[in-house]
């Protein structure tokens, strides 16, 4: 089993998963299931391959599977899910084979995705977010009209 598929059967994503589902039950609004998560791997892949950043397809996935890993402690406790997501990468991916500098480099573009000026100092941090917004179908949301996201986030083009 490659790294990137030990991450995504980590118990304790499973769980996470579990609890943001859970939490996110009859919401009108974009998801943050395995779907979404994929679509963000598979986005931040292709901007990888286009850019030639050279960045290891299992970095890129497990940066992707667990950048909303904090979902369910920010919907539970209000804490932002970044900043949770950030410390479980670090204990899911020293337990997935990923060497220290890639657990820092996930940990960091996570603890990034939502702030712009954050994600663009690192390669992976600025896919990471640009693939997490791309994912989004918002051109085709009956929700749209209700989202509080700002426009410049809304992903109103079919681009990926």
């Amino acid at each position: 089993m490659d790294r990137a598929e030990r991450v995504r059967c980590h118990p304790a994503l499973q769980r996470s998963l579990e609890a943001v589902c859970k939490a996110e039950e009859g919401r009108i609004f974009c998801g943050h299931g395995l779907g979404h998560l994929l679509d963000v791997a598979r986005i931040a892949y292709i901007l990888n391959l286009e850019e030639h950043l050279g960045i290891r397809r299992d970095v890129v996935y497990a940066a992707a599977l667990l950048h909303d890993s904090g979902k369910a402690e920010q919907y539970r406790m209000g804490i932002p899910h970044e900043r949770t997501g950030a410390a479980l990468a670090r204990e899911i991916l020293g337990e997935c084979g990923y060497t220290a500098s890639e657990q820092e480099a996930v940990a960091a573009a996570i603890g990034a995705h939502r702030d712009w000026e954050a994600a663009r100092r690192s390669p992976l941090g600025s896919i990471l977010y640009r693939a997490d917004k791309l994912s989004r179908p918002c051109f085709a949301c009956q929700a749209e009209p209700e989202c509080d996201w700002v426009t410049d986030k809304k992903n109103l083009h079919v681009r990926y």
